[in-house]
Parts: structure tokens; C-alpha cells; sequence
């Protein structure tokens, strides 16, 4: 598969679970967390979805595409992994990382410290999405919707 084949397919994957996730979502209270914002894509769909939710997007700096640059009250800089500590008890409803890089030895390295921040944001019954496994016992992994391949994207629960 080409580059941009897989690279269609993730985000493809990434759009369907998040639409699918929507409405369990806005049956929860707090806010939603967007780790990783890049050029803003994604929290502009957020938006879309959650339109009367805080959406707070993190990244280690700001490179996102004008209309979808989050307002400076809800854009964290730095490194992900130390920001988003400042946000453990929020109780976020939703949590969406997509901080791979394709790397397997740079994901190894992320994964020691995503996980547990994944779990420390989100209230109890909220939802981590991720295109990268998450491994913790407080995170229950669920079905994907129909059409996403397992191992493209990832949604677990908070227990």
C-alpha cells in the first residue's frame, strides 16, 4: 500500500470512529482533549461535533491552519507529555491522540507516557481515541465501527 493509500485509511479510520463515538460522547460531561493538534484538521471537526463543548488542543506549537487554530485560552504548547499532566482530573468526555509517527522505537517512547495521560484526563466512562495502542488497566478497548481495520485506529473507555 502507498503512502498515501495508509494515510487516507488512518484518517478515514479516524473520521468514522470519531463520528460513530459522537453521540456517547455528548452524553458525558467535560470537555474534549485533542493531543497532537497539527494543522488543526481534526479540531475542526471536533468542533463540528461538539459545538457547545471546551475543546483544548495541545501540540509544541502553533501550526495550525487559520480558521482552525483553537482560541489561546484552549491551545496548551510544549511537549505533550508534559502539558497534559497540568490536565490530569480534568474528567474530559473525549480524548484524541494522533502523535504517532510511524517509528516504531519514537512510538515505543511515547507509549511509556501517553497512556497513563490518557487515563489521567478523561472521567470515569470517557473515551480515548488513538491511532496508537494504548495499554493500561483502566482503559477498556471497544469495537471499532464497520469499515475500520483493526490495528488502524483505537477506542477504549475509561473504567
Amino acid at each position: 500500500m502507498s503512502r498515501l493509500d495508509s494515510f487516507i485509511r488512518r484518517l478515514t479510520a479516524q473520521r468514522d470512529i470519531l463520528n460513530a463515538t459522537a453521540d456517547k460522547v455528548k452524553m458525558l460531561d467535560g470537555p474534549v482533549l485533542e493531543l497532537g493538534l497539527g494543522n488543526g484538521r481534526t479540531f475542526d471537526h471536533l468542533r463540528e461535533l461538539f459545538p457547545d463543548r471546551r475543546i483544548v488542543a495541545f501540540d509544541r506549537a502553533a501550526n495550525a491552519y487559520g480558521p482552525s487554530m483553537p482560541e489561546a485560552g484552549n491551545l496548551v504548547l510544549g511537549e505533550i507529555k508534559d502539558t497534559a499532566r497540568d490536565f490530569i482530573g480534568i474528567g474530559a468526555s473525549l480524548a484524541h491522540a494522533d502523535i504517532g509517527t510511524g517509528y516504531e522505537e519514537k512510538d515505543a517512547v511515547t507509549l511509556t507516557w501517553l497512556p497513563e495521560i490518557m487515563v489521567g484526563v478523561l472521567a470515569s466512562r470517557g473515551l480515548a481515541i488513538s491511532g496508537l495502542s494504548l495499554d493500561h488497566p483502566d482503559l477498556e478497548p471497544l469495537p471499532l465501527p464497520p469499515g475500520v481495520k483493526a490495528g488502524r485506529y483505537f477506542i477504549y473507555r475509561r473504567r
